[in-house]
């Protein structure tokens, strides 16, 4: 009997396509999925096809967080290894934001803990109606570790610590009114809303895309003079890409 990867990938009109693909266990994040994922994202970088990645939950839910029997098999590691695990999903939320391509998560279900952290740390967050968020993880004894840095900047400092305090799982217009989702859409055009978003993004320019998003990132922590300052030299080369003198051409001929 062929086993089924765990992560699937397609490339349809420029829209690389990743899903969680193990709908029994909810997409529960285990070492070889995240592994797989680190994989799939290098692809879709040094993909010239592949302009916008969209990321979809094969089954009811997106991702309901860390595999349970790994994580109970890690309290027998040492310090050392369980850090080195714990960086290993660090890092893909790192990778995701340092992809020259724009990321979209489509939520439907349930988005827990890591699973809320994987789709926050996605450029755009596309949210069914019936779709929940949260970090339970003080609920099982455990900390909600990584996803905190981004839970601190998207939703500011006493929503951050409220929802890792509690535990609370939000509704998918709380986690919209939170900054945690970028859009709520009914739950049968989830995969039409998600799939237009993405094709309009990759009929843009893939050079003002990449600029666009490093720009953003990159005025985390700064001062406005700063910010005004990356900002310039951000325009000035843009001005200077193919993309840039091709496009307002075609304006001025119109």
């Amino acid at each position: 009997m062929t086993v089924e990867s765990p992560v699937l990938t397609s490339l349809e009109n420029g829209i690389f396509g990743i899903t969680l693909n193990r709908p029994a266990k909810r997409n529960a994040l285990s070492s070889e999925m995240i592994e797989l994922l680190h994989q799939v994202l290098q692809r879709a970088d040094l993909d010239s096809g592949a302009r916008v990645v969209l990321i979809r939950g094969a089954g009811k839910d997106f991702c309901a967080g860390a595999d349970l029997d790994e994580l109970l098999a890690s309290a027998d590691r040492s310090e050392d290894e369980n850090t080195a695990s714990a960086l290993r999903l660090g890092t893909l939320f790192e990778e995701l934001r340092r992809l020259p391509k724009p990321v979209i998560a489509l939520v439907q279900g349930r988005a827990l803990a890591g699973g809320a952290g994987l789709a926050t740390a996605c450029d755009l967050v596309i949210a069914s109606k019936s779709a929940q968020l949260g970090y339970p993880e003080i609920q099982r004894g455990f900390v909600p570790a990584m996803v905190t840095t981004l839970l601190r900047r998207l939703a500011g400092e006493k929503t951050a610590l409220d929802l890792i305090l509690t535990g609370r799982v939000l509704t998918a217009n709380e986690a919209l009114a939170a900054g945690l989702v970028s859009r709520v859409v009914p739950n049968a055009e989830l995969e039409r809303e998600g799939t237009d978003l993405a094709a309009g993004l990759a009929a843009s320019s893939a050079s003002a895309l990449a600029l666009t998003k490093r720009l953003f990132y990159e005025l985390d922590g700064k001062s406005l003079q700063e910010g005004i300052e990356l900002g310039a030299r951000v325009n000035a080369v843009a001005r200077s890409t193919p993309d840039f003198r091709e496009a307002l051409v075609r304006f001025l001929r119109r």
